[in-house]
């Protein structure tokens, strides 16, 4: 299973997150520095109003949802890539998921401690990638020393590794991450097998008080801060930001659904910051949702972006994808168009698909097999 990382320095919240994200306490949450050391992994559902909608349309007797892992992983502070704070240990722990959440204080608040002594996110952000940046340097460096005498000796795949690393570290030298970095097909499976930390795909997650949730368009500080945290994903790394409060996230997790959604009215908001912030991790991951439904059960299965019919139907069983004949294959919009299968047939929008179709998010499957 994939796993997305909660990452930031000490004290913006991602532990408080973490336990919303989660439904659980297992992170522990207090106003001093490394708090957590140990990672705490947990596995969360991702919301996914079409898994509702197509369970009511069928009747099903259960629903059951995707789902993928977070790791609260321990903070980090300047001077971890040369072991400060429990940088070694952070970094061997971001080494080891697959996306990265960022986790960015933009509240003001004088009762909880900033390691800086002021609220800047920015900064904060750079702090961090300076230090993954840091790190993977050392680690290129490192394994260019083990690779160059094989290269020397004509050998094709120590080459094409010393020829990638020549490139990246001009790059990480200028204080870009290695995810920025424009690389050919061939060129980005090798980067795969250097784990650089400054390489994996990146969203940010900016914690605001319960106060600036609903409107975030003013001149507050708050809004300022998100402003800028915008700003710099936009001009750095083309990545998405999720605005999210993660102490009203953990009172939300304690109520029932319905009074969960009241709490949020009351506030202005419609939607949970956690739900989208689990959406945008799920698709930072490269995961992508099919459907299956009946009386049964309706089930959202979880495939990668760019699968093929067969490998779709092997993450059901192995014999699905082994003796794969067909997929007969509906959008879920043209599903809930017509109200049911029969009549999205007689509409001409029910296809059977074979093992070139590449699975568009949202499709709604039912496989033909023999083995």
């Amino acid at each position: 299973m994939l796993k997305a990382g909660i990452v930031g320095l000490p004290n913006v919240g991602k532990s408080t997150l973490f336990n919303a994200l989660t439904r659980t306490r297992k992170a522990a949450a207090a106003n001093f520095p490394f708090c957590t050391i140990e990672p705490n992994v947990g596995i969360v559902s991702v919301p996914d109003a079409r898994l509702d909608a197509l369970s009511k349309l069928t009747k099903s007797e259960k629903t059951l949802p995707a789902a993928f892992e977070f790791v609260d992983i321990a903070g980090l502070v300047r001077g971890a890539s040369e072991g400060e704070g429990l940088g070694n240990q952070f970094l061997s722990h971001i080494r080891e998921v697959d996306a990265v959440v960022q986790v960015v204080r933009c509240f003001e608040d004088e009762d909880i401690h900033h390691v800086s002594g002021s609220v800047d996110p920015v900064r904060d952000i750079e702090v961090i990638h300076t230090e993954l940046i840091l790190a993977d340097l050392a680690s290129l460096k490192k394994r260019a020393e083990r690779q160059n005498k094989g290269a020397r000796a004509g050998d094709k795949a120590a080459k094409a590794e010393i020829a990638l690393i020549e490139k990246i570290l001009p790059h990480l030298d200028a204080g870009r991450p290695a995810l920025t970095l424009d690389l050919a097909d061939e060129e980005k499976r090798i980067l795969r097998e250097f784990f650089l930390l400054s390489a994996k795909p990146t969203l940010f997650a900016c914690n605001v008080r319960e106060d600036d949730l609903a409107d975030l368009s003013g001149d507050t500080p708050a809004a300022q801060h998100v402003a800028a945290v915008r700003k710099y994903a936009t001009e750095h790394l083309g990545c998405e930001v999720v605005v999210i409060s993660a102490q009203i996230e953990s009172e939300l997790a304690e109520l029932p659904p319905e009074e969960a959604k009241e709490f949020l009215a009351g506030l202005g908001v419609d939607d949970s910051g956690v739900g989208q912030l689990i959406r945008a991790a799920y698709h930072l991951l490269g995961l992508r949702t099919y459907f299956t439904t009946g009386p049964k059960e309706t089930r959202a299965w979880t495939i990668h972006e760019g699968d093929k019919a067969p490998a779709a139907a092997g993450v059901i069983h192995s014999d699905f994808e082994r003796g794969f004949i067909a997929a007969e294959t509906i959008a879920f919009d043209d599903l809930m168009k017509y109200g049911s299968h029969a009549k999205a047939r007689e509409a001409g929008r029910l296809r059977i698909e074979g093992k070139e179709y590449v699975v568009a998010d949202g499709d709604v499957l039912e496989f033909r097999f023999n083995v």
